[in-house]
């Protein structure tokens, strides 16, 4: 399937990002918006607790089935989101390592962002993605 989402680094920007700046997608393509990825097992009860980490690689992994779901995967991901229950700027670091780790050189635009509260009981971390995608 030919790759929809084109990444787009700025010279006339910081470097220090570990994100392109911008992403685009061809008029054909179809997107995809992914609802927030949460970390949430099977039974849909809060893993990691207290973990900021574990709860990130969870909603990555969550994250991974609803692409796959919808007939798409990571390097069709245009862009993300990243919200961290936390006021600690270490929090939001730890949460978004993880997801830039697992994005890897796919590193589409992203926004990370502390929040007060989050939806599910013990939950301290979600992922939303817009994804991109031309069928064949």
């Amino acid at each position: 399937m030919p790759r929809a989402v084109t990444l787009i680094r700025s010279a006339s920007l910081s470097g220090i990002a570990e994100y392109a700046y911008a992403a685009t997608a061809p008029a054909a393509a179809r997107l995809i918006f992914l609802a927030g990825s949460c970390p949430l097992d099977a039974e849909g009860a809060t893993v990691g607790v207290g973990d900021v980490r574990a709860q990130a690689a969870r909603c990555v992994e969550n994250l991974v089935t609803a692409l796959s779901d919808a007939g798409a995967q990571i390097t069709d991901v245009i862009s993300t989101r990243v919200l961290v229950a936390s006021t600690r700027r270490s929090d939001l670091v730890a949460a978004w390592e993880v997801v830039r780790d697992a994005f890897g050189v796919h590193d589409a635009p992203s926004t990370l962002l502390g929040v007060t509260v989050l939806g599910y009981d013990e939950q301290l971390v979600e992922l939303e993605a817009v994804a991109a995608v031309v069928d064949d």
